[in-house]
């Protein structure tokens, strides 16, 4: 698989990445053991990224993703975050970031976290001293890189003047286009652009079901996406991507993938899967080609995102 840098600071990954939100929460029941498999396919088949998180599990996700990488852990990069509470709460406290980043080193089994980030914005906490703790870390030998997650421009520019940051990550995919409005700051400060859910929270897999289909504590129940004003109005829009899927030898969920490629050089979406089969045909987008006349039908059958808006705290 080819590579893309994100920033200029040196951090540079598979295009396509590894999101593992899904091996510890949100998406139903869990088996580590298929979800180690699966994280072991992804980097067999040449992903160089994993992306997890305090949250996730808080600790068992970031175990389970070191202890299925250890064998490999000096041919990839991980990506870990902090911000939440656990009452979902934002606490992004210096001493509390200090904290949580000597605790994600020891879940994950590492001398050194590759990349960084604010999971969310903290309005009680000044981005300048978030960045200046992570900047401490940095210098401290314990992170390579930082990012941002779910902030705003301006944040992402008050951060950079702290401490260089390589890298924002962000919703984005056919259905979510908020991401967009990034781009002009990240283009001039020279930062990369991680795309998490980049299959829409499974909209844009070609096996979406209607809400009461998943398990009451799936994350999919409170996503508008799936609310009865919008869920076959959404439903018409895959059909139509997935007509243009086939007529490029390509499923939906490889469509929607490549469409983030063809974005921009400094994007990498990273779906989660925990199938063989899902993992292997997500990673087979990467090879995919889209011409402007398909980026041009795309944008004719969605050209501003889904109908009903994103889950409006992300994680």
């Amino acid at each position: 698989m080819h590579t893309r840098t994100l920033g200029t600071q040196g951090l540079t990954v598979s295009a396509l990445g590894y999101g593992a939100m899904g091996t510890a929460m949100a998406w139903g029941p869990t088996d580590d053991t298929a979800s180690i498999a699966a994280i072991r396919k992804a980097h067999d088949l040449g992903v160089t990224h994993f992306d997890t998180a305090e949250l996730y599990g808080w600790g068992a996700g970031e175990k389970l993703l070191g202890t299925a990488l250890a064998p490999v852990r000096d041919e990839v990069t991980i990506a870990t975050k902090f911000g939440f509470t656990r009452s979902y709460g934002a606490n992004s406290q210096p001493d509390h970031i200090r904290e949580v980043v000597d605790a994600s080193l020891r879940h994950l089994g590492v001398d050194v976290i590759d990349v960084l980030y604010q999971h969310k914005n903290d309005p009680d906490v000044p981005i300048e001293d978030v960045a200046g703790a992570m900047k401490e870390l940095v210098e401290a030998g314990k992170v390579k890189y930082i990012g941002l997650s779910n902030t705003t421009p301006e944040n992402v520019r008050r951060a950079h003047a702290v401490h260089p940051v390589s890298v924002l990550q962000a919703e984005y995919s056919i259905f979510e286009h908020q991401a967009q409005a990034f781009l002009p700051t990240l283009e001039d400060l020279g930062i990369g652009l991680v795309a998490y859910s980049p299959l829409a929270r499974g909209f844009l897999t070609g096996g979406v079901q209607p809400r009461s289909a998943y398990a009451a504590d799936d994350f999919r129940q409170t996503v508008p996406w799936w609310d009865a004003d919008n869920f076959d109005k959404n439903l018409e829009i895959t059909r139509q991507l997935t007509e243009l899927a086939k007529s490029k030898g390509l499923t939906l969920s490889q469509l929607a993938l490549a469409w983030l490629l063809a974005r921009k050089d400094y994007i990498v979406p990273i779906p989660g899967a925990r199938s063989l089969d899902r993992v292997a045909e997500n990673i087979a987008a990467a090879d995919a080609v889209l011409t402007e006349d398909d980026l041009k039908r795309v944008h004719e059958i969605v050209p501003d995102g889904a109908f009903g808006n994103r889950f409006a705290d992300s994680l």
